[in-house]
């Protein structure tokens, strides 16, 4: 016991796991998950190729059963899985896994689908023509050989791979506290990319990049932008946007989307899965029909959309959300004399380069050590054919083999292997016809050392022959580049996955914003009572209505002068009744401000200005595009004086005329010019004189073929013509434009209108009646105006908006007509 006991050995346990991990984590680095930067393979996909050598199976040959293949892996050079061999073998034979495939497959390999491959007794395989040139020369003492796990027989520590295999198929594995990903590319830009740095090592890697543009996968699709295959060509990480090659087509009035390449690595099936589950929980509005039409003359994914649907639209949503288009993630790691190191396009290259120098020049050298044993077993052919006679007078007269073995050396200062090769030469040599065919072989192999010494005395003639053979294989083996490389960084934007639609934007007293369709809302006739347009709160109304487009720009003016942006997308999209959502979860006001106007916004042209009117009737001229850039917390529009407050903006031209309206029934018409242009913090000059108690109710830029209109808190309106208002100078009080009695009520709305506009007028309590401008009577200055809305006692008008989108309702919206 005490004897046992001694045996022991005590240890540090965290010592232990510590060196333990290590070489599990170093055994998996380097034998298991990582390729080597020479020949881009793991240990696996190199004992596949070279069991399926040594086993003859050459594309020149039959097929033979997987199952041999594997069993021969398994039991000479890989003790693991059968399952990862055989996994392995079938990804080098799919030719959505492979750029260029190493595994010729006979039967069932898998699918794009996600189908597995058969099972190993059923398939059959051989090396692909390709995979040939990963080992060609290997017999000629171009890499080293090691013992393989059991000491009984021999592998390549790497192989020759007479093209940079690393980039052409790339690879991908998950080590121990590392991974690689490395890209496919086309083949015949690798090798011109290794041409070129043969010629000039000290190339940048962007000036490799004009012959190695970017990966090339065999699935094809798009790359877009090159600006993540920069980053991962210049630091070996970087990451790129795979996107799915797609085709629009118009058919009688319908789009159907064609999906005909997908994403490296993507599973079709599951795709089409993802496509269905979308479309069927309502995230994607607009397909009717999908089916999958693949064939043996390749992929095609349709999808019917229905007539109104926007195309563009749903490709967008399907982009985002599925993934006809994904990231791929670039790690450039590759094992560098048995260390692990992420390298960049130009050192991944330069080490393929270095070990082709090094393939050569073994190679090279066997030939010449061959040729060098053959001369000299010539030369001694030679001699003995020389003294022919004498020779065979010698062996005629030796006992043994042995002694004229000696006796020819001795005599004629031949080494053992010449004498060995006289004493093997058949009676045949000794014709003319045969000694002239000995002296050829001679003089072609002194010239052919010749040329191999010179080889290895040049660094330059080694290069040579690796271009040579290079080109030999591209002119061979190349094909056309599949994936297409876009030049612009085309990152899906929210705005790519909303349809634009005209809509309008409602926005309440106290602050509450919505946007609905504009066929919401129906024409009527001017006395209606109108439709149910938005809930609101008995204290709150409708202050602000306008239309737009879910892809334009909306500014928001403020009583304090300040302006924020938000896209019309922005905006949520609520029921008909639905009060809103208070505009402060969309715009950063601060306590004590609220919305005085909105104006929608198009485009920013350099050509526009704003025109602002304060309530105290003080005008202000700024060029649009001193608004392009706000942040979220918004800028200061104009400068006020104290106990004044922004009423409206209006957009201009810069050559227009400006009419202003004022609550007692006042309005001046001046010209816009008279504002000079001013710059975005500047406080404004006069642009009407108010009387005691009146106040702004609206400003517009006045257009020759359009009228005024005014409308008057008890629901009355009217139209007149411009001619009746006198251009002045600004800062004048005006002249009359509307009689104000008790029964029509003060002036809450003045604008420009045409006859072909729409005109919604929205009262206190949210309702909202869309009726037609060339219904409403033209009158003079003076006159009351008739009525355009019913309202009840103490309701009123709040505000009033012209509308240019004639959309009707759709039937079912007739009921909710309030009667």
């Amino acid at each position: 016991m005490a004897e046992e006991v001694s045996k022991l050995k005590e240890i540090q346990i965290d010592h232990e796991m510590k060196n333990s991990f290590m070489d599990y984590a170093m055994s998996v680095i380097v034998s298991r998950a990582l390729p080597d930067v020479r020949d881009g393979m793991k240990p696996v996909h190199r004992r596949i190729l070279y069991a399926m050598f040594e086993l003859g199976m050459t594309p020149d040959k039959q097929y033979k059963k997987s199952a041999r293949i594997v069993g021969e892996v398994l039991g000479k050079y890989h003790p693991h899985s059968d399952a990862a061999v055989y996994d392995t073998m079938v990804r080098m034979a799919q030719d959505f896994s492979y750029r260029y495939m190493l595994v010729d497959g006979h039967g069932n390999f898998g699918s794009i689908d996600g189908d597995s491959a058969a099972a190993m007794r059923y398939t059959e395989s051989k090396m692909s023509k390709i995979s040939m040139e990963l080992v060609r020369d290997l017999n000629k003492n171009t890499v080293d050989f090691q013992e393989n796990y059991d000491g009984n027989e021999k592998e390549p520590v790497v192989l020759p791979a007479r093209f940079p295999h690393l980039l052409v198929n790339g690879t991908s594995g998950i080590a121990v506290g590392m991974a690689t990903n490395i890209p496919p590319h086309q083949l015949g830009e690798v090798i011109d990319g290794v041409l070129a740095l043969s010629k000039n090592e000290d190339m940048t890697v962007e000036e490799l990049m004009n012959y190695i543009p970017g990966p090339d996968f065999p699935t094809g699709g798009e790359i877009l932008g090159r600006s993540g295959i920069r980053k991962a060509y210049l630091t070996g990480r970087g990451s790129i946007i795979l996107r799915a090659k797609t085709e629009i087509v118009e058919t009688n009035g319908k789009s159907t989307i064609y999906v005909t390449e997908l994403p490296y690595q993507v599973n079709k099936a599951r795709l089409i899965e993802k496509i269905a589950e979308l479309v069927r929980d309502k995230k994607i509005d607009g397909i009717t029909e999908l089916r999958d039409s693949s064939d043996r003359n390749g992929m095609k994914i349709v999808i019917e959309l229905r007539r109104d649907a926007n195309p563009n639209v749903i490709l967008n949503n399907l982009y985002k959300q599925t993934a006809l288009q994904t990231s791929f993630g670039i790690n450039m790691l590759a094992l560098v004399n048995g260390r692990p190191e992420v390298l960049n396009l130009k050192e991944a290259l330069r080490h393929y380069l270095t070990h082709q120098v090094s393939v050569i020049r073994r190679r090279t050298q066997f030939d010449l050590n061959k040729a060098e044993a053959r001369a000299h077993i010539l030369e001694g052919l030679r001699i003995a054919l020389d003294h022919i006679d004498e020779i065979i007078a010698l062996i005629r007269g030796s006992q043994t083999t042995d002694t004229a073995r000696a006796s020819l050396i001795e005599r004629f200062s031949l080494s053992y292997e010449q004498a060995q090769a006289i004493l093997d030469m058949r009676l045949q040599r000794l014709t003319g016809l045969e000694r002239g065919k000995i002296e050829e072989e001679y003089t072609t192999l002194v010239a052919r050392i010749a040329e191999l010494r010179a080889i290895l005395a040049d660094d330059e003639k080694v290069l040579a022959v690796i271009r040579e053979e290079l080109l030999v294989i591209k002119e061979k083996y190349n094909d056309e580049r599949r994936t297409i490389l876009s030049t612009s960084e085309d990152q899906l934007e929210d705005e790519d996955l909303i349809p634009q639609q005209n809509i309008v934007v409602t926005i309440t007293h106290n602050g509450y914003i919505k946007r609905l369709p504009v066929s919401t809302y129906r024409a009527q006739r001017r006395g209606g009572k109108g439709i149910q347009g938005m809930g609101t709160n008995e204290d709150d109304f409708v202050q602000h209505l306008f239309t737009t487009n879910t892809h334009h720009t909306i500014l928001f003016f403020t009583n304090k002068g300040k302006v924020y942006r938000l896209k019309g997308y922005e905006i949520p999209e609520l029921g008909r009744t639905a009060k809103g959502i208070p505009a402060i979860n969309l715009l950063q006001i601060d306590p004590g401000e609220s919305i005085s106007t909105v104006i929608p916004i198009e485009t920013f042209d350099e050509e526009r200005y704003l025109f602002f009117l304060t309530e105290m009737g003080i005008a202000k001229r700024t060029p649009l595009s001193a608004f392009v850039h706000l942040h979220k917390g918004g800028l200061f529009a104009i400068r006020l004086q104290e106990g004044d407050s922004l009423h409206a903006v209006r957009l201009t031209d810069g050559n227009q005329e400006m009419i202003i309206g004022t609550k007692q029934g006042m309005a001046i018409r001046f010209r816009e010019s008279d504002v000079r242009l001013m710059g975005r913090p500047a406080r404004g000059v006069r642009g009407i004189r108010l009387s005691e108690n009146d106040g702004v109710v609206g400003v517009d830029v006045i257009s020759a073929d359009q009228e005024v209109l005014v409308v008057t808190e008890n629901g009355y309106g009217k139209r007149t013509k411009i001619d009746e208002y006198r251009v002045q100078s600004r800062g004048g009080k005006g002249i009359k434009t509307c009689h104000i009695t008790q029964r029509n009520g003060p002036l809450v709305s003045l604008s420009m209108v045409g006859t072909t506009d729409d005109i919604m007028i929205v009262t206190v309590d949210g309702i909202i009646i869309r009726t037609h401008v060339d219904g409403i009577s033209t009158t003079g200055r003076t006159t009351q105006g008739v009525k355009l809305i019913r309202v009840d006692e103490g309701e009123g008008v709040a505000t009033v908006a012209r509308v240019n989108i004639n959309d009707e309702l759709d039937e079912e919206d007739e009921e909710n007509i309030v009667e």
